[in-house]
């Protein structure tokens, strides 16, 4: 038995004419007539009633009916669901946002994958440092990670997006907000609220050479490790903090942002995840989003 007897006996149950079923399936009718023969003989039973004006189903035949037609819709399913991851149209990832883009980025970014990528099943994580996604993109936590270079993993594939310049968080009443840009000479003396070395975040050490190029060691009172806390504590007064400009999105009472000048320091954007995966649907996803860019 095979895929085109039950082929062959669901036309010749659905016609109820021998010459009707083999005009459908393109082929002459003795040899449709030897091959429904040839699957009673398997079977060991009689599937059709003939006459010389028409063809019915027996009991066994109609009951026989419901499972082939369930079988060759189940069959045709696989096929088609086969032909779809292989073109990268169904699957599951799950995205890492790094914690500034997770507020500018992640509500653009997940409406234009849900209309690019309908039958991928997308999950995110946000407010990740950049050590940690690597982690995760290697442990399979994460498939794709939207990160702060450098990422110097040679496991891993890094592509920048964009380049995102620096602004100076500031507490609304802070003499520095009058201000319609900012120096890094100006943060000289002030109460800082930066990312944690202790996690090794790539935003500490961008914003520490910034400062110090500028002649400046930091007074750094604060360390956190979400750019949402860093606001936060801005906004409580609690120091001023630099951070990549896509955080002015987090719109906080009590919070101003102002460009940093002098030098006028940018940090990139990137998407990375593991090299050596080549699943079509995370390769159509990390496509969509560097086309998005």
């Amino acid at each position: 038995m095979d895929l085109r007897q039950l082929r062959y006996f669901l036309a010749v149950a659905e016609e109820r004419h021998f010459g009707r079923a083999a005009e459908r399936l393109h082929m002459a009718q003795p040899p449709l007539s030897q091959a429904i023969r040839q699957l009673e003989g398997e079977l060991g039973i009689a599937l059709f009633h003939r006459t010389t004006r028409r063809v019915d189903l027996t009991e066994a035949g109609r009951a026989y009916l419901d499972r082939v037609r369930a079988i060759l819709t189940e069959v045709d399913q696989a096929a088609d669901h086969a032909r779809r991851v292989a073109a990268g149209s169904v699957g599951h990832l799950t995205l890492g946002c790094v914690g500034s883009a997770t507020y500018s980025l992640l509500p653009t970014l997940s409406r234009h994958l849900a209309t690019e990528l309908p039958g991928i099943d997308f999950s995110f994580r946000g407010e990740m440092l950049a050590p940690d996604q690597v982690e995760a993109l290697r442990g399979g936590a994460i498939d794709v990670a939207l990160l702060r270079p450098p990422a110097v993993d040679p496991s891993l594939a890094v592509h920048t997006l964009r380049r995102d310049r620096l602004v100076v968080a500031l507490p609304a009443e802070h003499p520095l907000a009058a201000k319609t840009r900012v120096r890094a000479a100006d943060l000289a003396g002030l109460d800082m609220i930066m990312h944690s070395a202790d996690r090794r975040s790539v935003m500490h050490d961008v914003v520490l050479g910034v400062l110090r190029e500028a002649g400046i060691e930091p007074r750094i009172r604060h360390e956190v490790g979400e750019t949402s806390t860093l606001i936060t504590l801005v906004a409580g007064g609690l120091g001023v903090a630099v951070a990549p400009e896509p955080v002015t999105a987090l719109a906080l009472d009590g919070v101003v942002y102002r460009p940093l000048v002098r030098p006028a320091a940018s940090i990139d954007l990137a998407v990375a995840h593991r090299a050596d995966r080549d699943e079509p649907h995370l390769a159509r996803a990390v496509e969509v989003i560097r086309r998005l860019f």
